[in-house]
């Protein structure tokens, strides 16, 4: 009878034993938190992401955890300080992630399998100045050209420009009919006039990555030809623009558009939802029309938002596995498809199911691609280049400066403060 029972001694073996083996299970248990600031993909995560990944990895439980927009970068560096922090961490390109990376928040992912799927150009937001150490993996980036109203192109049997003189064309033609502004663009706000206008045009004048790697190295300047003739085309579009555009706001350009009232939106990729959701006729997009004499095309391809492994995370090896499945084509297909307009940024070739989206995709393999010129290292000091870029922009638009104008002030802002532009 007794030799069925535990003594005092045995049953304190069982239960040093359990006080060992509890604290690994439950901690074999903690799901992988993501941190982000897109809390409007959270239903996006929990039934499609989520889920595909769990497919092949049941056992790594994974929680999709955001934090509002406007609050995400206070939050997030709170909890790395706090050593709070999620699992794996939403990356905002350029400066902001470089900043966590450099003070040691962000694991290297040098060597992850998969990496190789990525483009240098996909990568640049999230590589160290000398190019050696990535630490996000790309997700997605949005794509820069022109949204129109198909049923307004057909009416005056007018057909996508692929040429600044056809494009010159197509505006003088809807101007004469009249019944549609040609163009929707304000610049009350003055980021529209260089996201959409000035960075959406201007790849096709530098050259794309060519000209804005010449600008970090100092081989290249912003009064170069280049750039003077993006200012020149972009103020060409001021007869075509709504009837007191210079105090159109951003949403009152997607307004007039969506309803009809416009035929062309100089357009970023994200810009497909919304009119996907508001706009009563079907709609095409084209991509920046080339200048004279020019054979190869540039897209403004710029990188978005990218995943990280947080260096103080005790599953690292469960986040590296996540990283390494988002590399795959699996995870190009469904985040695209999800998020019509943000691209992942692999190299696989993705078929999107909405028909804008993919019109935006393609050009991919017809141009080649670059990001905005002012976002790597050219907006570190004061003036701040892409803050300079929509102020001179609207003003290149409104005629209050000309482009040789935009041009100088520009680069004097730049040369005040990067020696390369000194």
């Amino acid at each position: 009878m007794s030799g069925s029972l535990l003594s005092g001694s045995g049953w304190s073996g069982v239960l040093a034993a359990v006080a060992i083996a509890w604290p690994a299970a439950n901690a074999a248990a903690e799901p992988l938190i993501i941190e982000s600031w897109r809390n409007d993909d959270l239903v996006i995560w929990q039934d499609q992401i989520i889920p595909a990944f769990n497919a092949q990895h049941p056992d790594i439980e994974v929680v999709f955890a955001p934090s509002a927009p406007a609050e995400y970068n206070a939050a997030l560096n709170a909890k790395l300080e706090a050593g709070t922090a999620g699992d794996l961490i939403t990356c905002r390109p350029f400066d902001a992630s470089l900043a966590l990376f450099v003070a040691g928040h962000l694991e290297s992912l040098n060597g992850l399998a998969g990496l190789e799927n990525f483009s240098d150009v996909a990568k640049s937001a999230w590589v160290t100045d000398d190019g050696s150490t990535v630490f996000c993996l790309p997700m997605a980036s949005v794509i820069h050209g022109f949204i129109y109203n198909k049923e307004a192109f057909e009416e005056l049997g007018l057909s996508e420009p692929t040429t600044v003189s056809e494009f010159n064309a197509v505006l003088d033609a809807l101007k004469e009919d009249g019944s549609y502004a040609p163009i929707s663009m304000g610049t009350a706000d003055q980021w529209e006039s260089a996201t959409m206008g000035f960075q959406n045009i201007g790849p096709n004048y530098w050259n794309g990555e060519a000209g804005r790697l010449a600008l970090i190295s100092g081989d290249g300047h912003l009064t170069d030809a280049a750039y003077v003739d993006a200012f020149k085309a972009l103020a060409a579009w001021k007869p075509y623009l709504p009837r007191g555009f210079e105090a159109q706001s951003y949403p009152d350009s997607q307004n007039l558009f969506s309803l009809g009232r416009a035929a062309i939106y100089p357009a970023g990729s994200w810009d497909i939802s919304v009119f996907n959701s508001q706009a009563f006729f079907e709609m095409g997009a084209f991509p920046p029309p080339v200048p004279a004499g020019q054979d190869t095309c540039y897209i403004s391809d710029h990188t978005d938002i990218a995943l990280a492994v947080n260096a103080t995370s005790t599953q690292k090896a469960a986040a590296r596995t996540f990283l390494e499945w988002m590399t795959t084509a699996e995870f190009a297909d469904i985040y695209s498809n999800a998020l019509p307009g943000f691209f992942s940024l692999s190299n696989h070739s993705v078929t999107l199911e909405d028909p804008l989206a993919n019109d935006f995709l393609s050009w991919r393999g017809e141009c080649e691609s670059t990001i905005r010129n002012s976002y790597q290292i050219l907006s570190r000091g004061e003036p701040n280049l892409e803050n300079q870029l929509w102020n001179v922009s609207a003003q290149v638009i409104n005629g209050t400066l000309t482009p040789e104008q935009a041009a100088a002030e520009a680069q004097a802002g730049l040369a005040n403060w990067y020696p390369p532009q000194q």
